[in-house]
C-alpha cells in the first residue's frame, strides 16, 4: 500500500467530516488519522474510540464517516464500528479476523494481573480462574463471528453459535461452553458497517478493562471480577506504575518536520515489571509490533516503546 494511497484516503476522510459536521478538536483529528492509517497498514486489529463525543452521537458519526469513505476509497472499506455497551471500536475485518484466530489458537500469549490480590500477582491463561475461563470463551465466541474473512450473519442475525457441531469443535478445550452465555445472542440490528455486541457482556465476570486488553493488542491484561472492582481500584491505585508506550511518527509527503504520536499504551504494576522494556514479555511484544512495522514501512519512519514511571494516584476502572 503506497503513501500516496494512504494521505488519498485521509484526504477523504477529512473530506467527510466537514460533510457530515463532524467538529473534531485538532487533537482528536489527530487521534483519529492515526488510527485509521494504524488499522489500514495493519499495526492494530482494533482500536477503542474514547474521543471526539459520546454515545449515541459518536456511533452515529462514525458510521456515517464510514459509510461515505468506503463509497471513496477501497482502503477503508475493511473499517468497521463495533460496539459493546457503551465502549465503541474501529476495527479492520481482515487483520480483526486474524488476530481473534492466532487469539484462540494460542499464538498470542496473554499475561494477566490479578488485581483482586493485594499486592498484584501475574498469572497466566492457563491457570484455574472463572474470568480467565470466560474470557477464553468470549474468545471463541468472537471466532465464531469472525471467521473466514467475514462476518457470520446467522450469529449476527441472533441465531444461537451452537446447532451445530461448529460450535462443539471450537470449544472442545473450554470450561465454559459459550451457548451458556448471554453473548450467544448478540443484537439484530446490524449493517455493513456497524457490530454490535453488547449482550456478550451480560451475566459474566469478565469486566471491561480485561476484554478491552484483550480485544486491543495489549500483552498484559488486568484482571478482577465484577463483584471485586473496589477492591481492584485499591490495588491498583495504591501501587506505582509502569506505563508502557508504543510511539510511532507517521510519513507525510507535504511534511518535512515529523511529528511523533502515541500508537498505544497500558500500564503494569512496576512490582511485576522491574526490568521495564527488558522485561522478557515487553520485549516479544515490541519485537512482535516491529515484525509488522517492517511489512508498513512506507507509511512510518519508525517505532518504538518508551516506559516511564506513575506514582500511586487514584485510578478508575
Amino acid at each position: 500500500m503506497e503513501m500516496e494511497h494512504l494521505e488519498e484516503a485521509l484526504k477523504v476522510v477529512n473530506a467527510n467530516l466537514s460533510r457530515i459536521q463532524w467538529r473534531l478538536r485538532a487533537a482528536a483529528r489527530r487521534r483519529l488519522e492515526i488510527d485509521i492509517l494504524a488499522l489500514c497498514t495493519g499495526l492494530r486489529p482494533a482500536v477503542m474510540v474514547d474521543y471526539g463525543g459520546k454515545m449515541p452521537e459518536l456511533q452515529q458519526n462514525l458510521c456515517s464517516l464510514l459509510r461515505l469513505s468506503s463509497q471513496e476509497s477501497s482502503i477503508l472499506q475493511h473499517l468497521k464500528v463495533m460496539t459493546i455497551e457503551e465502549m465503541i471500536y474501529l476495527i479492520h475485518d481482515q487483520g480483526f479476523t486474524e488476530y481473534i484466530s492466532s487469539s484462540v489458537a494460542l499464538h498470542q500469549k496473554l499475561l494477566f494481573v490479578d488485581l483482586e490480590q493485594d499486592p498484584p500477582k501475574m498469572v497466566s491463561l492457563t491457570e484455574d480462574n472463572l474470568v480467565v475461563s470466560q474470557l477464553v470463551s468470549i474468545q471463541k465466541f468472537f471466532s465464531l463471528v469472525f471467521c473466514a474473512d467475514k462476518l457470520d450473519e446467522d450469529l449476527l442475525s441472533g441465531v444461537k453459535p451452537a446447532s451445530a457441531e461448529k460450535g462443539k469443535e471450537i470449544l472442545d478445550n473450554s470450561n465454559q461452553d459459550v451457548d451458556e452465555l448471554s453473548c450467544s445472542e448478540p443484537t439484530a440490528s446490524q449493517s455493513t458497517e456497524f457490530i454490535d455486541l453488547s449482550n456478550c457482556m451480560q451475566d459474566i465476570q469478565v469486566t471491561p478493562p480485561t476484554l478491552n486488553g484483550w480485544l486491543l493488542g495489549y500483552p498484559i491484561v488486568y484482571l478482577f471480577g465484577k463483584d471485586r472492582v473496589t477492591d481492584a481500584v485499591y490495588n491498583l491505585s495504591t501501587k506505582s506504575l509502569h506505563i508502557f508506550q508504543i510511539l510511532v511518527s507517521r510519513k507525510q509527503i507535504h511534511c518535512k518536520k515529523p511529528s511523533q504520536e502515541e500508537l498505544m499504551s497500558f500500564s503494569v504494576p512496576y512490582d511485576l515489571s522491574l526490568s521495564g522494556e527488558t522485561e522478557p514479555w515487553a520485549a516479544d511484544f515490541l519485537a512482535h509490533m516491529l515484525a509488522k512495522f517492517e511489512n508498513c514501512k512506507q507509511a512510518w519512519n519508525y517505532l518504538r516503546m518508551e516506559v516511564s514511571e506513575c506514582y500511586p494516584q487514584s485510578i478508575a476502572l
